[in-house]
This record gives structure tokens, sequence and C-alpha cells, in this order.
């Protein structure tokens, strides 16, 4: 049996990381002490994650004409994605995260979307042979919300399984959205968002839950840091534990999260046992630096007890 297809349509960014010795004010100028270049973006992030847990991943995504867009191709490639119908836009700058990182790990950010927000509608119905040969389609919030929700309805028709990490969160998602999707799978704040009630605590995220159950959604898993997450349906709720790692830098933990979770259902484990081994994989990412650069291959992850 070949791995099973997923597609993950999203966000695919550059990362420059500046390191500074503090974030300076405004009119302020300050020397930091080194740059990196680092392949991010919440869909890549989340391509990158499946590909190297060894499913057979497919990315639909934008990037511009400038020194980062063939790069930042050639890095899914090279990861094991099928990058050949991701486009590359001649006139468009590639989307761009600016992050200063303080001593303290601290860090602000500065995103420019560029290319991500020339996904249209009709780049994503150009493309409905793809979603309708996926087994599971992954999506995330940083790209035009009027295409998120053209493929959600598009993998509806397909009756495709459907993964949607609403990040970052809208005000609000119509329910009729809602109700297409398989697992909404938002992080605390993103809960509070969407649900409108505050999320200070595993009961509190449940109750803020079930007012999206009511919404129309399936399945919800909320991911709360080092408190693991909790899985809740119309059957109840699972609380999952983190592992006890210590933590040097959680970029991507949510979406490599997200991915794994995808990859588990992708190989027939239950959701139970498929957020079990996302939690190991999320665990591995955050006792390492960067978005990418972070994420583990399948030999690393199964060798964990």
């Amino acid at each position: 049996m070949g791995a099973s297809k997923i597609l993950v349509i999203g966000s695919i960014n550059m990362d420059l990381v500046l390191r500074v010795p503090y974030i300076p004010q405004v009119g302020e100028t300050l020397l930091g002490s080194s740059v990196e270049r680092i392949p991010g973006g919440k869909g890549a992030n989340q391509a990158v994650t499946a590909a190297k847990l060894g499913a057979n991943v497919s990315m639909l995504g934008k990037v511009g004409g400038d020194e980062f867009g063939i790069p930042l191709i050639d890095n899914l490639r090279q990861a094991g994605v099928h990058a050949d119908r991701i486009d590359l836009v001649p006139a468009a700058s590639s989307g761009l995260a600016v992050i200063q990182v303080n001593d303290e790990g601290d860090n602000s950010i500065v995103v420019l979307a560029g290319a991500n927000d020339l996904c249209s509608k009709d780049y994503i119905l150009d493309h409905e042979e793809l979603i309708k040969e996926a087994e599971i389609v992954i999506l995330q919030m940083e790209i035009p919300h009027e295409a998120v929700y053209q493929a959600i309805d598009l993998a509806n028709k397909h009756r495709k399984t459907v993964l949607l990490n609403p990040a970052p969160a809208p005000d609000f998602i119509p329910d009729a959205i809602l109700g297409k999707l398989d697992y909404l799978i938002p992080n605390e704040t993103e809960l509070q968002k969407l649900s409108g009630q505050p999320v200070d605590s595993i009961a509190a995220a449940e109750d803020a839950a079930k007012v999206l159950l009511s919404k129309g959604v399936s399945n919800l898993i909320i991911t709360l840091g080092s408190n693991g997450s909790l899985y809740v349906s119309a059957n109840g709720a699972v609380h999952v534990p983190a592992r006890a790692v210590k933590a040097v830098d959680t970029t991507a933990a949510g979406d490599s999260f997200v991915a794994a979770f995808a990859v588990g259902l992708s190989e027939g484990k239950s959701v139970q046992e498929a957020i079990a081994f996302a939690t190991k994989v999320s665990s591995i990412v955050v006792t390492k630096a960067g978005a990418q650069t972070s994420i583990p291959n399948r030999s690393e992850v199964d060798a964990l007890a």
C-alpha cells in the first residue's frame, strides 16, 4: 500500500530572523548580531512536516519572482513535497516574515503576505483535480479567506477529510463552512476569538469548544501548549497531556501538530492515536530552534518511547 495523499493549501514564506540584544524602540537604530533565512509559512511548515513523516504530500500556494521564490519551492521539494502546482508570480514578492529575537528569546514579527495574497478562488478552482485526488486536505488562514472557503467547499463536494487550522484566527467563520469541516484545530487564542468565550483553563476550553460544536463543527482539537491538547466532539472531551520536555523555541509547534495528526489519520490511526502521535512530533519540534529546521523525520519520532 502506497502512502495516502495529503494536500496542503496555504502560505509559503521566507522568515528573516534577526538576533538583537533587545527589541528597538521607535526611532532607535540597533546593531543586530546575526540574520538567518529560514523557510516558513504555516502551509509550508505543515507540508514539510507531513512529508518528513513519510506521507505523500502535495501543496498549493504562491511565491514571488524575487530572490526567495525558487529557493522556497526547492526547499519544499527537498523535503519530499510535490510542488509542481505551486505558482511563481514574476511581478510579486514572496511572503516574508521579519522576526526580531532578543536575548531572552522574545520576539516581534512583521509579516508581508506578498504572493500569498494572490491565492484566489480561481487558483483553487483551477486545481480541483488535485483536491479530488487527495484523501486529506489541510488548510490554514494565511491566504485569502475566500480561497480557503472555496477549497473547503470542493473538498466537501469530493468527500475528502478536511482539517482547518484557523490561524491567524478571523473574527468569525461562516457556520456553513464550519459544518463542512471534519476537524477544526485551533489553539487557545484562536478558540477564544472564534467562540467569543474566555479560554483560561481546560474546562473553559471545553465550554468554548461546545459553542463551535453547536455551529456545526464535528470535531475540535484544541492545542494548549504545555498543557497538551483537548479533543472535543459530540461524544465528550478527552484531555491529552503534553510530553515533558525543555522547550527552546515553540515556532512551528502548532503547525507540526496539525500535520502529524493528519499523517496519523492517513495511516489508519484512531483520533486519539493520531493525537498521541502529533503530541510526540510537536514535543520534538519545541526542543530545537527555527520553524522547518526543527521538524523531525519519521525515524526520530519512532525512536521515542
